[in-house]
This record gives structure tokens, C-alpha cells and sequence, in this order.
């Protein structure tokens, strides 16, 4: 019997959503895990949300600022930062794509306000989630997220694709 390959979430295929040139944003190698800097483990290597992780590691609450958001068939995807409230410094940038037809209608209007995190979305309204890590990448800040990071140009960082499954 053939074993299931999970679904993957693809990189080049999130990017091109709001970015015609990858390298405008970054340049990304998939790392393993284990090979990440521990700080970035920590807050990236996990089956949790980013937020919580993301608050955890800051010690204090983020907000959500939506650089760009639109719907596509089913899916809603935006563009976001989180910035810690303490002090408004970016702490991460995203791109979400979400399938909002299996939410209550409740959960979906609140995340398409674009005042609260996802994550403190689903968890606030108790939905059930699974949240599946994808890939861990390092990433090398191109142009863009050099600037919304306020780092220099190729400043080496990294991150995370992961899929959410919700109820």
C-alpha cells in the first residue's frame, strides 16, 4: 500500500501572490529544523500558532497591520506584520492564505476586520485547529523585507511555511 504524501504548503506559490519577483522579498534555502539557530527554533520549529509563539518569545501581546489583503475564489490572502505592542517593532512578516468558507461566519468577519492576529482569532473563538509545519527556511532579506524589517539588505534570518486546519 501507498503511503499518503501530506499536503505541503509551497513557498514560490504563496510569494507570487502578492510579489511578481521572489528575490524582491528574499532569497529562502530550506534548513532543517535542528540546524536553525536556537532563538529561531524556538519560535519557528512547532506545531503551535506563530502568535502565541511570537508572544511568548517577546513577552507581550502583538498587533496585527495588514500591508495588503484581497479575496481569490474561496481563499482570502493578506500580506501582514506583527509588532509587538510594547514598542511596535516589527517581530514578523507573513503571507496568509486562507479558505474562510469552512469558518463560522463570526470568525471570518473578525479576521477580515484585520485588527486581530489569525492566530488569536482561532484561539479566541475556540476553534479547533491543527496546525502542521511545512518548512523551515533561511532566508536572505531582499529589498523589501529588508525595509519592513529595518535591517540591511541582505541580513540573514528565518522563517516558516505551515498549514492550519481548522473544524
Amino acid at each position: 500500500m501507498a503511503k499518503a504524501t501530506p499536503p505541503t504548503v509551497e513557498l514560490d506559490e504563496l510569494t507570487a501572490l502578492f510579489y511578481e519577483s521572489q528575490e524582491d522579498l528574499g532569497t529562502f534555502v530550506a534548513v532543517p529544523p535542528e540546524t536553525c539557530p536556537a532563538p529561531y527554533r524556538a519560535i519557528l520549529a512547532h506545531q503551535s500558532h506563530m502568535t502565541v509563539a511570537v508572544e511568548k518569545r517577546h513577552g507581550c501581546s502583538v498587533d496585527v497591520e495588514v500591508l495588503e489583503a484581497r479575496t481569490s475564489g474561496p481563499h482570502y490572502l493578506r500580506k501582514i506584520l506583527l509588532r509587538r505592542q510594547s514598542d511596535q517593532r516589527v517581530v514578523q512578516f507573513g503571507i496568509v492564505r486562507l479558505a474562510t468558507l469552512a469558518l463560522q461566519p463570526q470568525v471570518r468577519d473578525e479576521i477580515l476586520a484585520q485588527r486581530i492576529p489569525l492566530g488569536r482569532v482561532l484561539i479566541d473563538h475556540n476553534v479547533m485547529r491543527q496546525v502542521q509545519l511545512s518548512g523551515i527556511w533561511q532566508v536572505t532579506c531582499g529589498p523589501e523585507l529588508a525595509a519592513l524589517f529595518s535591517c540591511p539588505q541582505g541580513h540573514r534570518c528565518f522563517g516558516r511555511t505551515a498549514l492550519i486546519y481548522c473544524d
